[in-house]
């Protein structure tokens, strides 16, 4: 009979415009992965929550802390207020 040809497939070597050669171009990741430690292979969320109040706790920046603090019991003092909890207990 005849002698079948398969053709092979095309083969790209596409890289993009702009890459520099550091490591894969399409993988997605976030800006500050280096620095936390709440992201990577945590097994499940008491890990997480642990590791974060770690991180929460070994902050260099105090005024940071102060601040998410402040916020904190700012929002829990306007929430008191909008359900009507009487503020009066907490006075003589």
């Amino acid at each position: 009979m005849g002698i079948l040809k398969v053709r092979k497939n095309k083969k790209f070597d596409y890289t993009p415009r702009y890459y520099k050669g550091d490591g894969n171009p399409y993988e997605i990741k976030h800006k500050f992965d280096e620095h936390r430690t709440t992201v990577g292979n945590n097994n499940g969320i008491k890990s997480k929550f642990i590791n974060a109040i770690n991180d929460y706790k070994t902050n260099e920046n105090r005024e940071a802390n102060r601040r998410v603090i402040i916020i904190a019991a700012v929002l829990l003092f306007v929430f008191l207020l909008i359900i009507g909890f009487d503020l009066s207990i907490f006075f003589a």
